[in-house]
């Protein structure tokens, strides 16, 4: 059988939701759910370093707040958990997968770290979210997609009150967005009531990454020392990413 996707399939199974397949590329490791998109795609060398861009993005937070507890909405192959796992030494990392199989990929091929600091539940998050308690998290990574699209729970007001009161006083939210949303529809009009602060960022392939925080912080320049420090720890461009930020008004 012929993938949308180029290189050579070193591996395949499936669940009752389809395919998951992990693709090798040379330099590159990608998962795939049986279609033309990318779950997930990792340098096997450095499986902490994200490659996507946006991916990349989504840890922009990281230059404004510490984290002690992350909470990652949407496994892929681990690239966002195991950064945070070499970023934040001392930090707690759960995660929520829909697919056990997915997660199994993940450490087989992915490099996913495995630790007493990562804890995985296997469950749809529209049952995970509810239960988890006021402030029980400082920093949320939402990235849900099947084979062929984004989850729709991404955009409902109802998951963003649960992200936001999951949230700690300083918490930050950030959400891979295929398509934004209309700047002045619903959505981002619960947002603005919810958060102090939301961000834009997009991405050269047209995703777009939302960023949405309780209290106001002061603004990052491009320069700023601690974009340096970052760079140290996990080379991700973290300059040339935040000096793309944008404000939403």
């Amino acid at each position: 059988m012929r993938w949308p996707l180029s290189g050579e399939v070193i591996y395949r199974t499936e669940d009752a939701l389809g395919d998951i397949l992990v693709i090798d590329k040379g330099k590159h490791r990608v998962l795939s759910f049986g279609s033309i998109f990318e779950q997930s795609k990792i340098d096997p060398a450095r499986p902490y370093l994200p490659v996507h861009e946006y991916n990349r993005a989504m840890l922009l937070p990281l230059a404004f707040a510490r984290p002690q507890h992350a909470t990652v909405l949407g496994l892929g192959g681990g690239s966002l958990v195991n950064a945070l796992y070499h970023l934040l030494p001392e930090a707690t990392v759960s995660v929520v997968e829909l697919r056990s199989e997915v997660v199994d990929v993940a450490r087989r091929f992915f490099g996913l770290a495995t630790s007493p600091r990562i804890s995985i539940t296997i469950e749809d998050v529209r049952r995970a979210m509810p239960r988890l308690p006021e402030g029980a998290t400082d920093l949320i990574l939402t990235d849900l997609y099947d084979a062929q699209r984004m989850s729709p729970v991404q955009t409902q007001r109802r998951f963003i009150d649960q992200c936001a009161r999951a949230l700690s006083t300083e918490g930050w939210l950030a959400i891979n967005y295929h398509e934004l949303p209309p700047e002045n529809g619903p959505l981002f009009m619960h947002l603005r009531a919810l958060f102090a602060v939301v961000l834009l960022f997009k991405s050269k392939t047209g995703n777009y990454v939302l960023y949405a925080c309780k209290e106001c912080f002061d603004p990052m320049g491009s320069d700023d020392p601690r974009l340096s420090e970052l760079e140290e720890k996990l080379p991700l461009g973290w300059r040339r990413l935040m000096g793309r930020v944008m404000r939403v008004v």
